[in-house]
């Protein structure tokens, strides 16, 4: 089920001089070698950002890759927990890439399902090297899937919140402008910044961090999935969705690469992607009770009615947050993979 990344993307990613996480973070990256085969990857990284938020003094292990076998499990958790520790920090969390809004965590339900943009897939031993290993869970990420052609599964309470939106509360709801993407990542972060700042991952996007997202964003770029709630009166951004879809689809075609003929999947790519992965959806504290989240979530019913893409998967979002995952149930959705974050005191 392993999808094969496109190998110039995970260059420019991995690249200090290229990766925004790099104004604010620092990383190793390890091989793990036996008989001169490589039988393991990990990287070991510390987000200052992160720390200097929240007062803690985590660090992380992500990339991680390995063979089914409990020395090299342990040999790779080690290295990078010794890397983290000779550099202060008390706690190791993982698996992230770098950040949780990029892939993280270990697959422990829903391995017979290829993986969406940015979710990884792993097969059931790693959940089995990670525990033995002496890592224990910290935090699961779900993930719902949602067939947003069938408005029969929506919870009528649903329709009647997002009817008074703009009636009752003066707010509307629109696309994104592709041409003003960069700026509209401003409003995006004006509201991520509000609404996950209680989240157990949660640190606030710098400026760089939105120049880097705009640019990939733009790949993948669909008006139609891209929304910005805002105050009619004041155009106050309150609220937002980006569903992007979903590129895994063309990326398992290129097999990793543009050439020979992966460029060609990649200019049809609107033909090839038939689902979809709502990646940000949220609302700002004080504007919660007005309906705009049901908003959004019909507003990608109305999306689904005229594009190739009939439905797919929210999330990940946190086992904790029980307002989020009540809402996906209203939609008539179902958890259909289940991710898990693992951690260790140094």
């Amino acid at each position: 089920m392993w999808v094969p990344p496109l190998k110039l993307e995970r260059r420019i990613f991995l690249s200090r001089r290229l990766n925004a996480f790099f104004s604010h973070g620092e990383a190793q990256y390890f091989l793990a070698v036996r008989d001169n085969a490589v039988t393991g990857r990990v990287s070991a990284h510390i987000n200052h950002a992160f720390n200097d938020h929240r007062g803690t003094r985590w660090g992380w292990f992500g990339f991680l890759e390995l063979e089914d076998d409990p020395e090299v499990a342990a040999a790779l958790l080690d290295v990078a927990a010794d890397w983290l520790r000779e550099r202060g920090c008390e706690r190791m969390v993982g698996p992230a890439d770098f950040a949780m809004n990029n892939e993280c965590g270990v697959l422990v339900e829903g391995y017979e399902l290829r993986p969406m943009v940015s979710q990884p897939w792993q097969p059931p031993y790693y959940q089995k090297l990670l525990e033995g290993a002496g890592m224990s869970k910290a935090m699961d990420l779900l993930m719902w899937n949602l067939e947003v052609a069938d408005r029969a599964s929506v919870h009528p309470a649903i329709v009647e919140l997002a009817e008074q939106a703009e009636s009752k509360h003066g707010i509307r709801v629109r696309p994104m402008r592709r041409f003003g993407l960069r700026k509209e990542m401003d409003k995006f972060a004006e509201i991520y910044n509000a609404a996950w700042s209680e989240n157990w991952d949660f640190v606030p996007y710098t400026k760089k961090d939105l120049d880097d997202l705009a640019v990939e964003l733009h790949l993948v770029y669909d008006r139609h999935w891209f929304f910005v709630a805002e105050k009619t009166d004041t155009g106050e951004p309150v609220g937002m969705a980006i569903t992007v879809p979903d590129v895994n689809q063309v990326l398992a075609k290129m097999k990793g690469s543009l050439l020979p003929f992966g460029w060609w999947h990649f200019l049809n790519k609107s033909r090839i992607m038939t689902r979809v992965r709502v990646g940000w959806l949220g609302v700002k504290p004080a504007y919660q009770h007005t309906g705009i989240a049901a908003k959004l979530y019909l507003e990608h019913f109305n999306a689904a009615a005229t594009r190739p893409q009939s439905g797919g998967e929210m999330g990940w979002i946190l086992e904790t947050n029980t307002a989020m995952n009540r809402g996906m149930e209203g939609m008539g959705g179902r958890v259909v993979k289940r991710y898990r974050m693992y951690e260790r005191e140094l």
